[in-house]
């Protein structure tokens, strides 16, 4: 994987942002990104210090997703919050971590960030479908630390 500052272009960083808004328009769940050079700590423990930092803990159904890439580390994780963890299967998140990886691989960061986004907002609609009022709770920038 390259550097923080070669993980994504503005443009491709712009994809990332649509898809999603794209997403997001089929669901309440909120899906957030963010990228950072390296994780001091544990992957999985600093996902879940920035899932907090970043708020996702606070939407009305904590159904907030988290893709958290550590660029350096060769590592990231997805994580959803305890609504969609109450009603989905254990192996719910294996397809978007299997699309993310196979291009992650093949150094196609945009893409699997993108495709993983997608299938996560497909997912999410079975459980959390959008529905006349729902509001965008959560920024859809890319954040990164």
């Amino acid at each position: 994987m390259p550097n923080l500052e070669d993980f994504l272009t503005a443009e491709e960083e712009k994809e990332v942002i649509a898809a999603i808004r794209t997403a997001e328009m089929n669901t309440s769940g909120e899906i957030r990104v963010h990228i950072e050079k390296t994780s001091k700590i544990d992957v999985y423990q600093r996902a879940l210090e920035v899932f907090h930092l970043l708020k996702m803990d606070n939407t009305k159904l904590r159904n907030g997703v988290l893709i958290y890439v550590a660029v350096q580390d060769h590592n990231f994780v997805i994580l959803g919050d305890e609504g969609i963890n109450q009603v989905v299967e254990s192996d719910f998140w294996e397809c978007t971590k299997n699309t993310i990886q196979s291009h992650f691989k093949k150094g196609h960061f945009k893409q699997g960030l993108v495709d993983g986004i997608l299938n996560s907002g497909k997912q999410l609609e079975t459980f959390f479908p959008w529905v006349s009022g729902d509001r965008n709770e959560l920024p859809d920038d890319i954040s990164k630390g």
